[in-house]
């Protein structure tokens, strides 16, 4: 079962008595607004997509009439499953899942609706400190670097082969040894058991990670990648058909905070993603909105452009693992997002 993540909602806009200990007898002077309640599957639960959370903690879903029953489904493959079943409404992963689905045949296929980051989110991190860390610091060396056919992986690769870094298991030849063995999730605690001499990891994990002094992040895997639409929102073909208000209520609320994330402080932004980390301090979200700022991670609107779809693309040639490529008109829609843009205006 996916672990679920409800967006937070007040009592009042709900006109529930109960949560805040008042008797039955206590009416709301005016009847609560009925909310559409819709699935949204996350591929991971991660500061990354942090407008996201400032978006459900802000209200303004609730603004549009929606209720977020948010759920991680941990990985690309299990969102896009949970998309295609019905389980979910809308799936936040990497738009190479739709690339995959989209050349596998599959009818009712995945497109992609609004964009919310636009980089590479991972750091790479060393067991040892590294004050001029150069990617020839990993020749000869093991790297954690995560799922094979995933996003972080095939970013990972396509900087080192840009940087003249060989892949490979031959360590005597200067070959750097990536490897696809351990799951995401566990990649930071193979790493601090021992594993290997880099890892890749998200934050707020990097950070923990430095914090603990299990290692040091010596460089941003997102930085050195260049723009590619790492995270979007999608949803199957029918569902946008039968669904488009609902699609344009969830991309506005997403567009405000986007905007409000553009003109927030790093610790405005901690605020109001804490009720989704509580294990994270302040101080450390602030560090880490600083850390994903500084990388412009976050896109300002959602728009899903096609020169960065054919970045992507190029990123998963690079690896191997795109047989053909899927056309951006069948994969992306962008209507929605215009008008939202639009109405802004």
């Amino acid at each position: 079962m996916f672990k679920k993540i409800i967006s937070i909602v007040s009592a009042a806009a709900l006109g529930v008595c109960c949560l805040t200990g008042c008797s039955n007898e206590a009416a709301p002077e005016k009847e609560a607004k009925e909310l559409k309640k819709i699935t949204v599957a996350e591929v991971t639960h991660s500061v990354f997509y942090a407008p996201q959370y400032v978006a459900m903690s802000q209200g303004f879903f609730e603004e549009e009439g929606l209720e977020i029953d948010l759920v991680n489904a941990q990985g690309a493959d299990k969102t896009m499953a949970a998309l295609i079943s019905g389980d979910a409404d809308i799936g936040l992963m990497g738009p190479e899942a739709s690339i995959y689905i989209y050349n596998q045949g599959e009818e009712d296929y995945a497109v992609n609706f609004a964009q919310l980051t636009q980089c590479d989110g991972s750091f790479l991190v060393s067991r040892e400190k590294i004050d001029n860390f150069s990617y020839e610091d990993l020749k000869g060396k093991e790297v954690l670097g995560g799922r094979a056919g995933g996003v972080p992986l095939m970013t990972l690769e396509y900087v080192l082969k840009q940087n003249g870094v060989e892949i490979g298991e031959d360590k005597d030849k200067g070959q750097c040894n990536v490897r696809t063995d351990v799951q995401f999730a566990a990649m930071a605690g193979a790493f601090a058991a021992g594993e290997a001499d880099f890892t890749t990891a998200f934050e707020p994990t990097a950070t923990q990670l430095e914090k603990e002094g299990t290692g040091y992040i010596v460089t941003s895997i997102g930085k050195d990648s260049g723009k590619i639409p790492y995270t979007a929102y999608s949803t199957t073909k029918s569902y946008m058909k039968d669904n488009k208000e609902v699609l344009e209520k969830f991309t506005r609320a997403l567009y405000k905070a986007q905007m409000w994330c553009k003109d927030a402080t790093d610790k405005e932004i901690a605020e109001a993603i804490q009720p989704y980390f509580e294990d994270n301090s302040i101080d450390e979200l602030v560090t880490v909105a600083k850390q994903y700022r500084k990388i412009g991670a976050w896109c300002e609107n959602p728009y899903f452009e096609e020169e960065s779809l054919n970045n992507l693309m190029k990123v998963m040639e690079t690896a191997g693992e795109l047989e053909k490529e899927a056309p951006y008109d069948k994969i992306v829609d962008t209507s929605i997002a215009q008008d939202v843009i639009d109405e802004n205006k």
